[in-house]
């Protein structure tokens, strides 16, 4: 195999981007070889804008038994996501689906344990925001444990403005039914799955989900959490799609240094000894360890969702090494369940999480859920949004 033949599933507004990056030849060693989606209009789209070559199909089902394709990747509505890679795999398929993962961490188990079954297929997870360099050199540091353990964890990022049209866009967008949360689900996987990769998973959460402060939905656009850690550290992640222009800022503080990723920049203020050791061996009463901004390094490359797709490529091909692990999915969306279930119950909420309690709650709220009186569908562009241009 030269190439590895793609299918699409769900040409929406993430799956159009991914379409026409791969019949541009912007991934090299994939091809695209057929797209489905249930709405006629979308199908259209794809008649008029994607190669004659390209095979087009109304339903996954379809495009997974019957298409010419050696994978098949998932942008479709959330609840659908682990569903379909397992129906992928179990007909040879390797599979990356979009984020996140799933709605609920008890289907995302389920998904994984298929995927443990197919040893020889490969499947990943659309984490583009892992191909960022800042991020990735953030990851580096952390890990290597030159500054020692972290403390304290501070993220805010607001800069996920989204207006009523947006909401409007789609009958199954911010409704527990047919998404299943709001901005913790959708913009903020990406987030959570970098905050603990870089960070490591919290063993408690206390969160306060607003649902519906900023807009006319069901679901959560307003976010404040609070994070403990097995070591001792605490965190605060502050999120939301009602806020403009908004802020991105990326905190951490270790033991002898602060990181701070701003403006898609990251600064390093190192301190010449361990904040700790200085603690309780200086004789000043005042004064703060010495320390420095220092230069960062870092490679500058941010291939966002076109690196993650030729990692998925190679890792099929190769075998080298993917952006993320399918796997890997579960653990952000822990921390969203997580969010939730604790805003819910007005209470912290402790990891391992509850999934049988988390399900019995999310089902409560999908059970109450309302079609929409008011949608005009709309398929936007994401350039510019997702990619590099984005304060990522």
């Amino acid at each position: 195999m030269d190439k590895v033949r793609l299918g699409i599933i769900g040409i929406g507004n993430m799956g159009t981007s991914h379409a026409a990056n791969v019949a541009k030849g912007e991934v090299p060693e994939m091809e695209l070889t057929a797209v489905a989606d249930l709405k006629e209009s979308r199908r259209q789209w794809a008649k008029e804008n994607l190669p004659d070559t390209v095979a087009i199909y109304e339903t996954a089902e379809e495009l997974i038994e019957q298409g010419p394709v050696d994978a098949v990747l998932i942008a479709v509505p959330h609840y659908d996501h682990p569903r379909l890679v397992i129906e992928a795999m179990r007909h040879g398929l390797h599979a990356i689906s979009e984020k996140p993962a799933g709605v609920y961490t008890k289907q995302v188990r389920e998904m994984n344990e298929e995927a443990a079954k197919h040893k020889d297929l490969v499947f990943a997870m659309m984490f583009n925001q892992r191909t960022n360099h800042v991020y990735r050199k953030m990851h580096e540091l952390v890990k290597s444990g030159i500054y020692g353990q972290i403390k304290r964890v501070n993220w805010i990022i607001t800069d996920w403005y989204r207006t009523q049209a947006y909401y409007n866009s789609g009958g199954w967008r911010a409704t527990w039914a047919g998404e299943g949360g709001g901005v913790l689900l959708n913009q903020c996987p990406h987030n959570l799955d970098l905050i603990q990769w870089i960070c490591g998973m919290p063993d408690k959460v206390q969160a306060f989900c607003h649902e519906g402060k900023w807009h006319d939905i069901e679901v959560e656009d307003d976010v404040t959490a609070y994070l403990e850690y097995p070591n001792g550290a605490t965190g605060v992640f502050i999120t939301t799609t009602g806020d403009a222009p908004g802020t991105n800022r990326f905190e951490i503080t270790l033991d002898r240094a602060k990181m701070v990723c701003e403006d898609n920049k990251l600064s390093v203020y190192e301190l010449e000894v361990s904040e700790r050791e200085y603690c309780f061996t200086t004789t000043e009463g005042f004064k703060k360890p010495d320390g420095k901004w220092i230069d960062v390094e870092t490679d500058g490359q941010n291939e966002q969702h076109i690196g993650v797709l030729k990692a998925f490529a190679g890792k099929i091909l190769h075998g080298t090494p993917l952006v993320a692990d399918g796997q890997e999915g579960i653990h952000g969306l822990t921390l969203s369940n997580a969010m939730h279930l604790s805003s819910w119950l007005n209470r912290p909420v402790e990891l391992p999480l509850d999934e049988d309690l988390f399900l019995e709650e999310l089902n409560k709220r999908r059970a109450a859920s309302k079609i929409k009186e008011h949608v005009t569908e709309v398929t936007f562009s994401t350039e510019g949004t997702y990619g590099s241009e984005k304060k990522s």
